[in-house]
């Protein structure tokens, strides 16, 4: 319960990102600075934090160790995910893109077949056994999932397929990218850095990559705004410092168990609500109609459901 405590906080600073990102897309701001920016400003913030924990030598033996491995799982988690989320923050409201990033959800509990763990048998043999979707967990996320179709459908009947198309598919590639990277993360390092160290150590694997998407965004479209350099200062610290740092500390925290790390990962909905209330109060959002909102307490529901399972799973170890 604790775990899920923590990753509901997250969700509230992750939030942040939604209605900021749209804020800088109905300002003119282009995807490509949005994502980059919020990477650069993250790593001063980070090299201090960890720097005061007396972690920066952990984290050079770790990127050391298995460069490409690191390099692979950091770009999947990282770019794979935030790229397509700011991009499509030009097609859809902040909180229309937060409900659809849900999908992820069941993303994460489709993946646990390309997982492993070690185990003995009976005749003393140390066995590697694939995890199996977890059943229970599986059909809460599908709950929540409904609650995501819900709020979707009365935009659906608004805008092009051009405009659902390129604000929905690449939701569905960072869907999957943020769990499959952040899982095969925990596996690497197998615990060896704290939340902190490896947020900072997969930002830096990762800095390369949104340097080169800064030179394209400086060449094809130009510098940044005050404004938008701003705004994604603040998506840097409450998004990518706190909420990212939360998030890795409650799924490193049952990280060995498939059903509560799927519970944990489901945190992530209340995000909508958050988003949501967010950009009705900064950006003068109207109130989402019925069908909507009945998807936001279907999605409510689910999350006390996965709750509620989680419990009984720990009442039962």
């Amino acid at each position: 319960m604790k775990a899920i405590g923590i990753g509901i906080l997250s969700a509230l600073f992750f939030a942040v990102t939604f209605v900021l990102n749209r804020s800088m897309e109905l300002d003119g701001g282009s995807w490509m600075w949005s994502a980059s920016l919020r990477y650069f400003f993250m790593v001063p913030f980070l090299v201090v934090i960890v720097a005061m924990r007396g972690g920066l030598p952990g984290v050079k033996r770790e990127m050391t160790a298995a460069p490409w491995p690191f390099f692979i799982w950091s770009f999947v988690a990282f770019v794979l995910f935030y790229g397509p989320l700011t991009f499509s923050a030009g097609y859809s409201p902040g909180w229309l893109v937060a409900g659809t990033w849900q999908m992820t959800i069941v993303a994460g509990v489709l993946l646990a077949p390309f997982f492993t763990f070690q185990a003995k048998t009976e005749n003393g043999e140390t066995r590697t056994i694939r995890h199996r979707i977890p059943t229970a967990s599986l059909v809460i996320s599908l709950v929540i999932l409904v609650g995501v179709v819900l709020i979707q459908i009365p935009h659906a009947g608004s805008v092009s397929t051009k405009t659902i198309l390129l604000g929905t598919l690449p939701l569905v590639i960072a869907a999957f990218s943020y769990p499959l990277g952040n899982r095969k993360m925990m596996n690497l390092l197998g615990g060896r850095l704290d939340m902190f160290q490896r947020v900072l150590a997969m930002t830096l694997m990762t800095i390369p990559i949104w340097l080169l998407l800064a030179v394209y965004a400086a060449a094809t479209v130009g510098l940044p705004s005050m404004s938008q350099v701003v705004q994604s200062l603040i998506v840097s610290v409450s998004s990518g410092v706190i909420a990212t740092s939360l998030f890795f500390m409650a799924t490193d925290m049952v990280q060995h168990d498939q059903g509560k790390l799927a519970a944990v990962e489901a945190t992530q909905s209340v995000e909508l609500i958050f988003a949501m209330l967010g950009e009705m109060l900064l950006l003068s959002l109207p109130l989402p109609g019925a069908l909507s909102l009945v998807g936001v307490l279907v999605i409510i529901g689910g999350m006390s459901l996965h709750s509620y399972q989680t419990s009984l799973v720990a009442k039962k170890t």
